[in-house]
């Protein structure tokens, strides 16, 4: 499956932004997604994934009560809505997909597969 991510800006400290991520090749359906961010002379991280089912999400402290990831099956899009977003959320976001049919959390980079190019995000004070 081959991902591709787009939806990033610039955008100031309090506001929203979605960032999607669009797969060809395969159907997100068929793993589990997940978005990481790395900013910069920091490590990758994970911030986000949702199980092959959809039936789970999670999420990494910072960002619980403020990001949501979703998808839509139908147009094998995975979304991660960013709101009151913090200039600590300043990176390039990437999604990723697992071959991972169960239902916990998938928070390692090792874990994932597929990885696509990065958006990135700057929040403004």
């Amino acid at each position: 499956v081959q991902l591709q991510a787009s939806g990033g800006g610039l955008v100031q400290a309090g506001g929203s932004l979605r960032v999607s991520c669009a797969a060809s090749g395969g159907m997100v359906s068929n793993y589990a997604m997940g978005w990481f961010r790395q900013a910069p002379g920091k490590e990758r991280e994970f911030v986000a994934c949702i199980t092959r089912s959809g039936a789970n999400t999670y999420y990494t402290d910072s960002v619980k009560g403020r990001f949501t990831i979703s998808r839509d099956i139908a147009k094998n899009l995975v979304y991660l809505q960013m709101n009151s977003l913090k200039p600590e959320d300043t990176a390039f976001y990437y999604c990723a997909a697992a071959l991972y049919f169960g239902e916990s959390s998938q928070s390692s980079v090792n874990l994932y597969n597929y990885w696509g190019q990065g958006t990135q995000v700057t929040v403004s004070s």
